[in-house]
């Protein structure tokens, strides 16, 4: 499968996994979008050098793969090329910031903490954001949106870009594959059809969007997008659910519970 095809059916399957029949994908959009924003301000206001309390608020990406019944796998397999460009941000520190520091008994350099501290940042950020998509469907998505009052053009740009970038997708799939079968021994697409190939697409583009427009026309489409309000409904379930995580949330922020939890394992054995 070229990497297109590739490109289109990972879309396609994280459509399936949004659109799957569990009560995670029932929740609220809304409450899953403030828990993630929540999360992420959470994750974020860690200090440089905490990443032992860091730890701690792991519970809720990996709760969320459990409930969720997301493969580890396969999520790691499709943020591989994200995860490592976000690890790279704190690579710097320990030429930078070389204070001596004492982690039991052990001196380390300061730098190499907070390197470790903001990676493990950016890994939880991108994992909070990754069960969004695969939990929410875009249309739930952009129906939160407006909820908080994103204005509607702007959400209505992020649908439609959305839903049918699989579409223009395929137009380049479609295009590559027949130069291909027209220039079988050479290897990518020269660089004198750059301009011609770029041309034609621009104008299936535009085909194709007159026909979506038309179609959109024909069932009724007047500027407003329905985004599935009139389906989703708030349940005590929602209301519970985001308690208790805004809980959790609260407790591993103020408490060190991995050091807690430590000494009290560490007190057992002694």
């Amino acid at each position: 499968m070229s990497k297109i095809g590739n490109a289109i059916y990972e879309i396609h399957h994280m459509d399936t996994i949004a659109s799957k029949d569990q009560w995670v994908n029932q929740i609220h959009p809304l409450v899953k979008f403030v828990l993630t924003i929540i999360y992420i301000t959470t994750v974020v206001s860690f200090t440089k050098y905490d990443f032992i309390g860091l730890l701690g608020i792991a519970v809720y990406p990996m709760a969320m793969f459990i409930l969720a019944e997301l493969s580890w796998k396969d999520s790691l397999k499709r943020l591989r090329v994200v995860l490592p460009l976000v690890c790279v941000i704190g690579i710097f520190n320990p030429f930078f910031d070389r204070v001596p520091v004492q982690i039991g008994g052990l001196t380390v350099n300061a730098g190499v903490i907070s390197m470790i501290t903001l990676m493990i940042k950016g890994v939880f950020t991108v994992l909070a954001s990754y069960l969004l998509i695969a939990t929410t469907s875009i249309e739930k998505l952009c129906y939160a949106f407006r909820l908080i009052h994103v204005p509607k053009i702007l959400v209505t740009q992020i649908l439609l870009t959305y839903r049918y970038i699989t579409v223009f997708l395929e137009e380049v799939n479609r295009i590559t594959q027949a130069y291909a079968l027209r220039a079988p021994n050479q290897k990518g697409v020269h660089f004198k059809a750059w301009g011609s190939l770029t041309g034609q697409l621009l104008l299936r583009s535009m085909d194709r969007a007159d026909v979506v427009y038309e179609s959109m026309t024909l069932r009724g489409y007047n500027g407003n997008f329905d985004y599935m309000g009139a389906k989703i409904r708030w349940r005590w379930q929602d209301t519970l659910f985001a308690a208790i995580w805004l809980c959790i949330f609260w407790v591993f922020r103020k408490i060190p519970v991995i050091i807690v939890i430590g000494n009290l394992v560490g007190g057992l054995f002694s």
